[in-house]
């Protein structure tokens, strides 16, 4: 899958806060958080680096999708990463127009609008990110 990847320094939970302020500048709420390191730890009993998937949704997209093509509900929410790697942080979004491409779904008519509206709303939120960094 196509994504873009952002490197940030700074705080781990500066950082979260940072994408999260991203993402709604541009419509998008966060609706799940999973703390895959936490789960690790919980059920495997395994140490590994923050690891976390922001759900993010826009509610107007999400209703016009899901009303044109219900299937589309298997992508929903469009998931964001954020991680520790080393001394880093790393972002990554996906590509809105690679992800519906991915999923067979490109051909709908119904979503061509829909896609450029979502992928140029993502990666306004990439340059607010990099413009951070």
């Amino acid at each position: 899958m196509k994504h873009d990847t952002i490197s940030l320094s700074g705080d781990f939970d500066d950082a979260l806060i940072t994408v999260t302020e991203a993402l709604a500048a541009e419509g998008f709420g966060v609706i799940t958080r999973v703390d895959m390191d936490l789960t690790f730890k919980a059920k495997l009993d395994v140490e590994f680096p923050r690891y976390v998937i922001l759900g993010a949704c826009n509610p107007q997209l999400a209703h016009t999708a899901v009303s044109a093509v219900p299937e589309i509900g298997l992508l929903l929410p469009c998931n964001v990463t954020v991680s520790q790697e080393g001394d880093g942080i790393l972002v990554r979004i996906p590509d809105a127009k690679d992800m519906l491409g991915g999923a067979g779904l490109s051909d709908a008519p119904e979503l061509a609008d829909l896609a450029q509206d979502a992928g140029a709303r993502l990666e306004r939120v990439v340059s607010a990110l990099k413009a951070q960094a």
